[in-house]
């Protein structure tokens, strides 16, 4: 696996009590969920639903009405497909991924059931739940247990075999964040191992069928009709529409990359989870992600993902609450010697980007450090 020199190995002993103080610090928040809570969640649902009203309006606005009054035709489609994007970035970061994790479920509101949620993207809620919520989460940057890791596309750390086809990477990496929401759609379907042979054409119609549908369904809200409000000035409003898709698509791929792509996050090969403990997972989650700083502001817009390493302890607690338990958690992590990897947005996506640009070319894991003192294990054997 790779490893940051900052990150120290811990005794057995030291992983039960790391993962004993994050488990109080869960349960000492869990006992503050509230009213609170879900009055900010309704806040930002009210949030997306009139921005997205109002950035559908200002299209059409400028669309039908700069055909009779021609200044009011690039202010409002402009300011139309600004705050189209907005609605749709708050929709899908701080309302669906969050909602979709089951962190307002306690509320018994059907609304906001994470079992049932269906965001704004083309992606299913369903396949998400078990790509993200359970796999992404549960095996966080294990090789061959987490798709996440380069989406089957790229070749993000050195441990992954090279070929030749990642030679194409730097070119494939922007054409995959402009179509981020179709990466995401598609990815249960698992299409290499169609092309392979290994899936079958009936069964991979099986699980296209869903996924399928979800595509048309908004195709046909966001390509058809809303473009088709606006008649024969349909193409202003189709535009506003593509654009602002891309611009969610843009925005979320940057901050899932910057989640557990940065130069100092590891990844682990599937034997590093056998009998893994509670504070070994801790421990996992901690080295395989990062944290971005900014403020409420870049909270708000990443649905609290600038918290990833909090986001990964507390995957089911309301977002809103990891700026706060981030304190605790930081100072847990320096008392036991562990790096907690955090930087500006432009920092750590440059070093995603290095990340993308190197492993392009062939390259050579680093040094092996294990997460548990050798000795510490022998001596307890």
């Amino acid at each position: 696996m790779t490893a940051s020199k900052r990150n120290r190995a811990l005794t057995p002993t030291e992983l039960d009590r790391f993962g004993a103080e994050l488990d109080a610090l869960r349960a000492r928040t869990v006992a503050q969920i509230g009213r609170v809570d879900a009055d900010y969640i309704r806040r930002v649902v009210a949030v997306v639903r009139y921005t997205g009203l109002l950035g559908r309006l200002l299209l059409m606005v400028g669309a039908i009405g700069g055909a009779f009054v021609a200044w009011l035709f690039w202010p409002g489609v402009i300011l139309g497909t600004a705050l189209l994007a907005l609605s749709k970035i708050l929709e899908n970061m701080e309302v669906g991924h969050n909602v979709m994790h089951g962190q307002y479920d306690w509320m018994r509101d059907p609304h906001l059931d994470g079992k049932t949620y269906e965001w704004d993207i083309v992606a299913t809620g369903d396949n998400w739940r078990k790509t993200h919520n359970y796999m992404h989460h549960t095996w966080t940057n294990v090789r061959g247990m987490d798709d996440d890791i380069g989406y089957g596309l790229l070749r993000l750390f050195p441990e992954q075999r090279w070929r030749p086809f990642y030679l194409l990477q730097p070119f494939i990496a922007v054409v995959f964040a402009l179509l981020f929401e179709w990466g995401v759609a598609i990815q249960e379907l698992r299409v290499g191992r169609w092309f392979t042979g290994k899936t079958k054409h009936r069964a991979m119609w099986r699980k296209f069928v869903p996924v399928g549908r979800k595509m048309g369904k908004q195709m046909l809200k966001d390509y058809v009709l809303f473009p088709a409000l606006a008649g024969p000035f349909f193409l202003p409003v189709l535009l506003g529409n593509v654009v602002a898709n891309v611009i969610r698509n843009l925005w979320t791929y940057t901050v899932i990359f910057c989640g557990h792509f940065t130069a100092d996050a590891e990844v682990f090969p599937k034997e590093s989870v056998r009998n893994e403990s509670r504070g070994h997972w801790y421990l996992r989650q901690l080295r395989g992600s990062a944290n971005l700083s900014g403020g409420k502001w870049m909270d708000l817009m990443t649905g609290n993902l600038s918290h990833q390493i909090e986001h990964h302890f507390y995957p089911d607690l309301p977002a809103r609450r990891y700026a706060a338990m981030a304190v605790e958690v930081r100072e847990i992590c320096g008392r036991y010697g562990q790096h907690y990897d955090t930087g500006s947005l432009p920092r750590q996506f440059g070093q995603v980007m290095w990340r993308i640009l190197r492993h392009a070319w062939p390259s050579r894991p680093r040094a092996r450090r294990p997460l548990v003192r050798a000795e510490a294990v022998e001596a307890q054997g």
